[in-house]
């Protein structure tokens, strides 16, 4: 008979808060992702409607959850909660569980997990200087040209070339892009740029071990950046297989680990 027991993970981001079901064997069998809005805890209780929904189980089966992300405190389901940190390295060591560099790039900040052959972490990095590097930056400059954020992956993959911008700014790369249009640049050449950009300041964080893993809802959706990052660094780059779910999922496996 199938165990009744699952494990729930919620990631409360800036921009999307999703939430995660395992079961014993550690298999995803339902999950929710919305837009965060502006009721973190609402948002949360409303990915847990769709997680159950999916994995046609009910919410009286999960025997205990773990809250991360910016809004973890937010989460009223769970029952502890966990830095980000922890988590995505916790998510991403689950599917590569070896020395890993794993570059979380997220709405309102980026960060860089440094871990050993064992899981334990040995070094982490965090930009929260400024927008640059992150999904918010992306999101700012598809405004310039007045392209849906869901096609700047298209069209950084369709470029025949590459305007780089001098500034990590975001009102001075906004400018940027805007000078570029008005001399006749290619918008593809100029979203590559964009990419660039986001890549560039990331690996100006923090030296990178042998194997990285990328992970985050920016890659998920714009997997040219991971093209862009692996010709930089000249080495192939691992991407689990929902990078937008591996914060809550290493969430999910801490509420395992917590009732074992």
């Amino acid at each position: 008979m199938k165990s009744q027991q699952i494990f729930a993970g919620a990631d409360v981001g800036s921009s999307r808060t999703k939430v995660v079901l395992l079961d014993p064997d550690n298999d995803i069998i339902g999950y929710g992702v919305r837009k965060s809005g502006t009721s973190f805890s609402g948002t949360a209780e409303a990915c847990l409607t769709d997680a159950p929904e999916m994995a046609g189980r009910g919410r009286e089966d999960i025997v205990h959850a773990v809250s991360t992300g910016y809004g973890r405190k937010n989460v009223a389901f769970a029952t502890e909660d966990k830095t980000e940190i922890a988590c995505h390295a916790r998510g991403c060591y689950h599917f590569f569980p070896k020395g890993i560099s794993v570059i979380d790039i997220g709405g309102q900040d980026n960060k860089i997990i440094r871990l050993d052959e064992q899981g334990p972490r040995t070094n982490f990095m965090m930009n929260r200087k400024n927008a640059s590097g992150t999904g918010a930056f992306l999101e700012e400059m598809a405004l310039r040209p007045d392209i849906p954020l869901s096609e700047m992956n298209g069209q950084a993959e369709k470029a025949m070339d590459i305007v780089k911008l001098g500034s990590y700014c975001t009102v001075s790369s906004g400018t940027e892009v805007l000078e570029n249009i008005r001399h006749g640049k290619q918008v593809a050449d100029i979203v590559k740029g964009i990419f660039y950009s986001i890549a560039k300041r990331v690996l100006e964080m923090v030296t990178l071990t042998e194997h990285v893993v990328m992970t985050g809802g920016v890659v998920a959706h714009n997997r040219f950046l991971v093209t862009m990052t692996e010709e930089m660094i000249e080495r192939p780059i691992l991407v689990p297989p929902t990078p937008q779910l591996t914060g809550a999922i290493g969430a999910a496996l801490f509420a395992m680990a917590g009732k074992r």
